[in-house]
């Protein structure tokens, strides 16, 4: 389970994008917390704690509490951080409110682990998905899915139902259960290297 990071927003009494840009006139991101069948709420956040977030990783997974000016709390997602074209600075965030019991569709990480004696052969190491698309319940959301490579030679494969920290999480859409994650190729010979060794 992903432990809670608390983030502090402001409350914004008006829409609009004049209300937006005032907003980020005080130095602040506009955002929106909507969903779990409630009104939206207009709320503003620090940037530096938006990019803080981001450059942890795996923001798209971890669930947060937002502390709402007033004392309100929320659990929430993060869906969406829009960055400025130029300077890369958030400029808008969408927050999605969450409820325990009802599933959600989140991109879960996938960490790989361990050493490969097919890579160590001189195999190719290649990770096919660095997350995974599946419906959990926002209470057990991990950090991420665990790939243990350790016992894999050429040829081999980790594939989803290899995966540590599955419980409770299901592919979505048409992922096949047997969906490859991650495989050790066979090492690829230089055509140049080839010819040379056989004159």
């Amino acid at each position: 389970m992903t432990k809670l990071t608390t983030l502090a927003v402001s409350t914004r009494a008006k829409a609009g994008k004049g209300a937006a840009r005032a907003t980020r006139r005080e130095g602040l991101v506009p955002a929106v917390i909507y969903g779990n069948k409630q009104e939206p709420e207009i709320v503003s956040i620090d940037p530096r704690l938006i990019m803080k977030e981001l450059y942890r990783g795996g923001i798209s997974s971890r669930v947060y509490t937002l502390a709402i000016e007033g004392g309100a709390t929320a659990s929430v997602l993060i869906r969406d951080v829009q960055l400025h074209p130029v300077s890369d600075a958030p400029i808008h965030v969408d927050f999605q409110r969450i409820a325990p019991g009802h599933k959600i569709h989140v991109a879960v990480p996938v960490a790989v682990e361990g050493e490969a004696p097919g890579v160590k052969r001189g195999g190719v190491l290649n990770v096919v998905y660095h997350s995974v698309d599946v419906e959990i319940d926002p209470s057990n959301i991990p950090e991420h899915f665990v790939a243990d490579i350790s016992g894999l030679d050429i040829h081999d494969t980790v594939r989803w139902t290899d995966l540590k920290g599955t419980e409770g999480a299901k592919l979505t859409g048409s992922q096949p259960s047997d969906l490859v994650i991650v495989s050790v190729a066979a090492p690829s010979v230089d055509a140049d290297a080839e010819d040379a060794a056989a004159e």
